[in-house]
Parts: C-alpha cells; structure tokens; sequence
C-alpha cells in the first residue's frame, strides 16, 4: 500500500506519496499542496495497478509537442489534402503555441476549458481590439489536441486523456441557406458568359466545385442522359490536389435534357481525357477569387442574393425536392452516405410534407366518420 509523509519546502508543507509499481519497484511522488491531493493520489495508483491501466508518471514527462508532429504526420496519409491542411494549421497557430512546451502529465481538463474559453474571446493586443476565434476553429483546435492525447493514451504514456469531457466547447451555428429558383439560375447563367454551363451544371445536378471542375469528357454519358462523378479536384493554397470524390465513392448523376445540349456544345473539340471545364491553362479551373472573381461579378450582375458556387449544390436539391423527387434519390444524386443525411442536412425542405401529413390525417378521420360520431357524442 501507498505511504503519505510530509516535508518542508520553502513554499510551505508539502506532501509525498511513496509506492511500488506493477513490478514491485519503489517509487514516489511529491509536490502534493494537501494530504487530501495525496490520499487520492494513492488511491487512483491502487486503482490503476488493479485494472493494469498504471502508466509510470515518467512516461508523461515527455512534451506535447514533442509528439504533435508524429500524430499529424500520421494524419497526413489519411485524410485529403484539404483536410489536412485545416488540421496542421490548427496545431500551428493554436495547439503548438500554448501546449507545445508542456509535459502530457502536466495537461489537466482545467487548463483546456480555459484555453478554450480564452480563444474564443474578445481581447485587445497593443491597443487593438481582436475578435474572438469563431467556433468551428475552436472546435478543430481543441480536436486537434484531444487527438496528439489521445495518442498518447494508445501509446500509454497516459492513463487516461485529460482533454475529454469539456463542458465548455462553442456551439457552430449554421449559416442560413440560400435556394435560387430556376429564373434565378437562368439569370446567374446568363451573366456568367462562357461559364454559363458550368454554373448550370452545378445548380442542376448537384456536383460539388471540386468535382464539377474534375469533369472530364470520358466521364460523360450523353446518350444515356448520365455523367460519373469519379475525381474530385482541390484547390490548397495555390496548389491543385485531384483524387476522389469525398465519399470515396463513385456515384452517377442525372443530366436533366435541357443541360444534354448545353454539355455536348461545352464538349466539341475535345478528347476524351480533357477536362469539360478547363482554365484557361487547360489545367484545372481555379477557384473564382471572392471579391473580383467571375463568379460574383456574375451574382452581382443577375441582381440575385449573394451566394456562392457551393451554395448551387442546396439549390440543386431544393429544386429536386421541388420537382418531386424522393429522398433516396436525391441522396445518390448529391454522393450522401445515407437517406438520413440527406433529411438531416436538407430538412427544411421537407416542411411541406408535414402539412401533408396533417391533411392525410384529417381525410382519412373524415372517411372513417369518426367526427361525425364524436360530435353527436
């Protein structure tokens, strides 16, 4: 069993809890500020050697960023580039500066809800007044960190993560959606000029940017009225990562008639490994710059809310839903894992459908006579 014995510091008393390990070797620690902070000390070891979860506190002494970069090195091989790159720099501008020079055994829950709170804060620097971090950055930090502990955990270098179990993580609110209708996509169309099909393909087949301008010739199927989304092009920084889909999943998409025609003018001359929407490199066509791009240059001229190439994919299944397509449908169309997604992401779409329910209710009542019996009740 663990002993408890105090000492004198210049601090004040402090409190030491000596024990043996699993493999009956002798140890301490100290630097207790109470015997209440010791007694649970001891008690958790005993714990810990009972279930096998004792983890030698030296293992911990080792620096959170000494292990960082090994984690994120192995996170590099699992997920796409874009990916990637919002998680090294979350451990670059946010995990790296405050916890790199700690120990893993000195990280307490404590010490991670302050950072937390601290980085989505208004503070002022030098006389200048800094906003807050928004939550999905905070979310992603704090995962990131919770991730490099959790390695350490695998590792056994720490019983359990000292990061899990934060009260205090921001809730992302979702931006509120924007649906075109289909004059407003004829609209944004037309003044998008030579991206004139590009902006249709996008608003009517449900195709994200990256796969849209992945799009080869070989990919289409005009006869049949189908294209195969099969790569997906990302642009990180200024450089251009083409792989798959992000599902990893290939998945065949409608061609509405009308977008036929547009798609065989937009394909003319061209071989059958060419890109449909090449830049003007013939390369990949580069994301539309925000404020002077082609893209909102046409958005402004359409006279249309404000929105973004991304947003024609919600418009795609707003006009879907419109037209009556069913979930199962809809979902192979935009590449979901399952129905559920698709319900959940595009709930509010289905709000009709609740009206009906009510109005099938209220028929199928009537044609019962079940009011015409209460009422004489």
């Amino acid at each position: 069993m663990a002993t408890i014995s105090s000492y004198q510091t210049a601090a004040g008393k402090r409190y030491r809890v000596r024990y043996r390990t699993p493999d009956r070797r002798q140890t301490d620690k100290r630097g207790f500020t109470s015997k209440r902070q010791a007694q649970d000390f001891a008690a958790t070891v005993e714990v810990e050697k009972m279930r096998g979860e004792y983890v030698p506190p030296k293992l911990g002494y080792i620096m959170v960023g000494e292990i960082g970069p090994t984690w994120l090195e192995r996170k590099k091989s699992d997920l796409k580039p874009s990916a990637y790159k919002s998680l090294e720099t979350a451990w670059r501008v946010h995990v790296e500066p405050r916890w790199g020079g700690e120990r893993l055994a000195d990280v307490d829950l404590d010490a991670v809800e302050r950072w937390i709170a601290d980085l989505g804060r208004d503070k002022t620097i030098n006389g200048v007044k800094v906003r807050g971090k928004g939550a999905t950055v905070v979310i992603r930090a704090y995962g990131v960190l919770a991730g490099v502990l959790d390695s350490a955990v695998k590792a056994k270098r720490l019983a359990k993560n000292p990061a899990r179990g934060v009260e205090n993580l921001p809730r992302k609110q979702r931006k509120e959606r924007i649906y075109l209708t289909h004059v407003q996509v004829d609209a944004l169309a037309a003044a998008a000029g030579d991206r004139q099909t590009l902006v249709l393909l996008l608003a009517y087949c449900g195709l994200r940017w990256g796969e849209a301008i992945g799009l080869r010739v070989k990919h289409l199927d005009l006869l049949r009225k189908r294209l195969v989304v099969t790569e997906n092009a990302v642009q990180v920084n200024m450089e251009m990562y083409v792989g798959t889909p992000k599902s990893h999943v290939t998945r065949s998409v409608p061609i509405p008639d009308f977008l036929v025609v547009e798609l065989a003018r937009q394909c003319e001359g061209k071989a059958r490994d060419d890109l449909v929407f090449p830049g003007r490199d013939g390369e990949h066509l580069r994301r539309s710059v925000s404020f002077t791009g082609w893209f909102t240059k046409a958005v402004e001229k359409a006279g249309i809310p404000r929105v973004t190439p991304h947003d024609l994919r919600h418009t795609a299944a707003s006009l879907a839903v419109s037209a009556g397509v069913n979930v199962k449908a809809l979902q192979r169309m935009l590449g979901h894992a399952s129905a559920a997604m698709t319900l959940d992401t595009y709930a509010d779409l289905f709000d009709d459908d609740l009206d009906a329910v009510g109005i099938a209710l209220d028929k199928a009542r009537s044609g019962a006579s079940v009011g015409n019996v209460w009422a004489a009740t």
